[in-house]
């Protein structure tokens, strides 16, 4: 698990954020996942970077783009990676004390759609976020699991994969919050 240092102890001491950890936040589509994840970002001091997994493919996804970066605001370093995220987090890692993902489930489905294997990049995943020592990491993903079962072999392939990813982020997270209509219940940690 990911290394934390705990609030000082003795009188009068604050508690703060622990400086390294991960926090996944999941929740159904348009719950508030992200506001909560970036609201959560800024009680920590320092740099902030953001890891886009989207990809703007046709007009209605530009415009959710541009929102995302309207809501999120300036003070923020965006890096646009749909698909090399592991990567990416241990170049980031120390460098940003917060890092906040957004989101696994569009990251899983460009893995799909361009024909990685996602068993082995998920692994990937689990395996670097299990390497964090310096940064804070916001986890946005979907829950995908709880609606009716879908009618065509891709989309029941795509919710298993996601309902196992976060599983396996969810096992070495410190955190986990579900959003449920704007409301985060802390579920673990």
């Amino acid at each position: 698990m990911s290394a934390t240092r705990p609030a000082s102890e003795g009188r009068g001491s604050k508690a703060r954020a622990k400086p390294a950890g991960i926090v996944l936040i999941t929740g159904g589509a348009r719950s508030g996942k992200s506001r909560f994840a970036l609201s959560e970002a800024l009680k920590i001091d320092g740099r902030r970077a953001l890891i886009a997994t989207a990809e703007a493919t046709d007009e209605e996804m530009e415009d959710r783009i541009s929102r995302h970066k309207q809501d999120r605001g300036s003070g923020w370093k965006t890096f646009e990676e749909p698909v090399t995220i592991a990567r990416l987090i241990k170049v980031l890692d120390g460098r940003y004390p917060v890092i906040v993902i957004d989101c696994l489930t569009l990251w899983l489905a460009n893995l799909i759609m361009s024909g990685l294997d996602a068993e082995k990049e998920t692994k990937r995943l689990v395996m670097t976020l299990k390497s964090i020592r310096k940064s804070k990491v916001f986890i946005v993903s979907n829950e995908v699991g709880m609606g009716i079962v879908p009618e065509n072999e891709l989309a029941r392939k795509f919710r298993d994969m996601a309902g196992r990813l976060n599983q396996r982020v969810s096992s070495v997270s410190d955190e986990v919050h579900f959003i449920l209509s704007g409301i985060p219940i802390k579920i673990k940690g």
